[in-house]
């Protein structure tokens, strides 16, 4: 079904004189956001203006499922497209633009993130796909609920396990789930949502329904809780294969004690040079990337212009240094960045751009 064709004329930012290559940078948004949309007011602007310094000449494409026809049109004439968009948004998911980005992507522009490789990296499965890698952890998956129903009881009974919706953001679908005496003989367990403040005892039947739905989305993704969460997240950002800077944040999310509720904070940036962190750099940019890329059949130039890979802290090593669990990786919309991110896109779109030998 093909949607309208609503006009998408938007101003552009002033093109270099001899501009290495047009991209477009696409993120959601409404009628009234489409008309006024500006590189300079945009928050994009600080990847913008990286772009321009780069002799790139970019412009804003704000999309949504009515403007699909008028948006191939433009998208085509590009030699590239940068996107951020949720895969679940107000209710909405990607599956028509991701359709519309590989027919783009078909006919000749490269786009990031190619929704095959967000399928491949940036969905929970990956964490099953990868778990023994270094940054691995004891992953289950289950492709049904009746292995879900099945196989999750005796995992329970070795501790609590964080339970995750295959694709989704910003803590949509995510549980920390413990079991609990059941003297009734019913299976009882205590939930905690991602997105609540207070956790609920529950009949594990009664949670498994509320799971039901997440097998649309292919699988359902089950992790060992990490004790350690509440210390906090390390968020390395990426460009391609390179270190782009760091977020670190206290959280919320998942972390019962009201104690550590109270000391969680807004994520904090700093430059890939950051030295509380280099291990870990070192430790994706030698190691994890080339096997991840190489276990998920990746090429390197296809991967994201921006991405990140959320950290927990695991048990310490034999030296005493910390290990790193992996919780997700963010590929479909990464934002907000540190400063020095969007220079690295900039970089990382150049080498793109430039023919291949």
């Amino acid at each position: 079904m093909n949607a309208g064709s609503s006009s998408l004329s938007m101003p552009t930012i002033s093109r270099p004189d001899k501009p290495l290559g047009r991209v477009a940078i696409l993120w959601r948004g409404d009628d009234a956001e489409r008309r006024n949309a500006a590189p300079q007011a945009s928050r994009f602007k600080a990847v913008f203006a990286a772009l321009a310094d780069a002799g790139i000449h970019a412009e804003p494409m704000v999309y949504e499922d009515d403007v699909l026809d008028a948006a191939r049109e433009r998208l085509v004439a590009f030699d590239g497209v940068l996107v951020w968009v949720n895969p679940i948004h107000e209710g909405r998911n990607r599956s028509r633009l991701d359709a519309l980005l590989r027919e783009v992507a078909a006919r000749g522009p490269w786009v990031s993130a190619h929704p095959d490789v967000i399928l491949k990296m940036g969905t929970k499965e990956v964490l099953h796909s990868t778990r023994a890698m270094g940054w691995g952890s004891d992953t289950a998956l289950y492709r049904t609920a009746e292995v879900m129903h099945a196989e999750l009881p005796a995992r329970l009974a070795a501790g609590p396990r964080v339970i995750k919706r295959n694709r989704g953001n910003g803590g949509q679908g995510v549980w920390k789930v413990e079991a609990l005496a059941s003297p009734g003989g019913q299976a009882m367990v205590r939930v905690l949502d991602a997105t609540a403040d207070r956790s609920e005892d529950l009949m594990l039947e009664a949670f498994l329904g509320r799971c039901a739905d997440y097998f649309e989305d292919g699988c359902v993704i089950d992790q060992p809780f990490q004790a350690r969460l509440p210390e906090g997240v390390v968020r390395c950002y990426m460009a391609g294969d390179r270190c782009a800077g760091f977020g670190h944040q206290k959280v919320k999310a998942l972390v019962g004690a009201p104690e550590a509720r109270a000391g969680a904070g807004p994520r904090l940036y700093t430059s890939e040079a950051d030295p509380r962190f280099q291990r870990l750099r070192r430790l994706m940019e030698d190691e994890w990337v080339p096997q991840m890329i190489s276990l998920l059949d990746i090429a390197p130039r296809d991967l994201p212009m921006i991405w990140d890979a959320d950290f927990m802290l695991g048990s310490p090593g034999s030296d005493g240094a910390d290990s790193y669990v992996l919780g997700e990786i963010n590929v479909s919309s990464v934002f907000p960045i540190p400063d020095e991110a969007p220079v690295a896109i900039a970089r990382r779109v150049s080498e793109r751009l430039r023919p291949t030998a």
